[in-house]
């Protein structure tokens, strides 16, 4: 049995963070139902069509789910939700600030219905204070978070490449309604989550935040390499591909200089990594020149033999066709409105376990409506009425 098979699991929800947290709770084996709007539904659905027809960031953070179109403007799909909420055991959403409370989905209104509901609340900012009603999207609380500030090269900051704001909050809102409904199972009852984005993404900027500890600078900017340790980052090999290395203490800096560079009079001269950041120009200039008269072969060849953490400077391309991934089995092929797609495997699932994660369609927009409408009661011609009327 899967660990959430048997849970019910709403959700309002549209581009990632909301999203990506309930597809998390889907591989575990709940139920997901997700609410769109009749016509459009999510708008992360009209990102792109790279996927086969399908938006890339939709089919990554919705497979395995139920589309269920509901107007909620319009009093009848409102009373359908009521329905649903009322058997379900969470209710995740990412609307507007205040929406969901205003059409009475906040957790004191739906608990003395369903006292053991969980409901997640994903916002941008969190209730009170100043910003309580600002809109919230991904790039805007990496900004505001201070991600971008310490991220990019000396001459220009930069976001990260992916929607990193919005994944930090949606794993926390996964993380936090698994341990809501773990304390559910003690008490009976279930509670209101509130996760913000910004307070997210703050959580993750802990090493630069007590870095710059009463008033000292920042840790710059430093492209692909990292801001504290030295070396540790992309060094060019003479056939023009680049590699990864870190040297984490003076133990691997000294094995380093004797095995890889193959210049231990810099063992020495070098020692502490404060010292090696002080002079990590001139430092660079050195491990550069080396690396110039080698392969990316070779230099790997090296570094594994010294044992020092390397790895190459892959594009997409490479690792769709990673061999670590294919020896260890993470694909498989999911289901969409275009056609089958390919599919990795939730990190939690051990290639042969049972049962394996559902790993089921992408859905299309509304698929699900009518069986769902069935399941709660509603006959042919009451979906009928509510489709003639643009409800659902």
């Amino acid at each position: 049995m899967r660990p959430l098979e048997g849970m019910l699991i709403v959700t309002l929800e549209h581009a990632i963070a909301a999203p990506f947290c309930t597809r998390q709770l889907a591989d575990l084996g709940a139920r997901v139902i997700k609410v769109e709007r009749p016509g459009e539904g999510d708008f992360a659905r009209a990102y792109d069509s790279r996927a086969h027809g399908s938006a890339s960031h939709f089919v990554w953070c919705n497979r395995s789910k139920e589309s269920l179109t509901l107007d909620l403007k319009h009093p009848d799909a409102r009373a359908v939700l009521q329905k649903l909420v009322e058997r379900a055991d969470v209710l995740v959403q990412n609307l507007a600030p205040g929406a969901a409370a205003r059409m009475g989905l906040d957790h004191a209104s739906l608990a003395p219905v369903n006292p053991r509901i969980v409901v997640c609340d994903i916002s941008g900012y969190g209730d009170g204070g100043p910003y309580t009603e600002k809109k919230a999207y991904d790039l805007l609380i990496q900004s505001e978070a201070g991600f971008v500030s310490v991220t990019g090269t000396p001459e220009q900051p930069s976001k990260a490449g992916l929607s990193i704001a919005d994944i930090a909050s949606g794993m926390y809102a996964y993380s936090s309604v698994l341990a809501a409904l773990l304390e559910r199972g003690r008490t009976g009852r279930g509670q209101r989550l509130e996760i913000s984005m910004l307070e997210a993404m703050s959580e993750w900027m802990g090493f630069p935040l007590y870095y710059t500890l009463d008033g000292q600078p920042p840790p710059p900017r430093a492209g692909a390499s990292h801001a504290a340790i030295y070396p540790y980052g992309p060094f060019a090999c003479g056939d023009g591909k680049q590699v990864v290395l870190a040297v984490q203490h003076d133990r691997e800096w000294a094995t380093f200089c004797n095995q890889v560079l193959q210049l231990p009079e810099l063992t020495a001269q070098y020692l502490g990594n404060a010292n090696r950041l002080a002079q990590r120009e001139k430092l660079r200039g050195i491990i550069e020149g080396v690396c110039a008269t080698l392969t990316a072969a070779q230099l790997v060849e090296r570094l594994d033999a010294a044992q020092i953490a390397n790895g190459q400077l892959n594009e997409m391309a490479d690792l769709w066709k990673h061999p670590q991934l294919a020896a260890r089995g993470r694909w498989t092929e999911i289901g969409s409105p275009g056609g089958t797609l390919p599919a990795l495997y939730p990190p939690h699932h051990v290639q042969g376990s049972e049962p394996p994660p559902p790993m089921g369609p992408v859905p299309a927009l509304g698929q699900h409506t009518e069986a769902i409408l069935t399941e709660l009661g509603y006959g042919a011609t009451d979906i009928a009425r509510l489709r003639a009327d643009h409800a659902i």
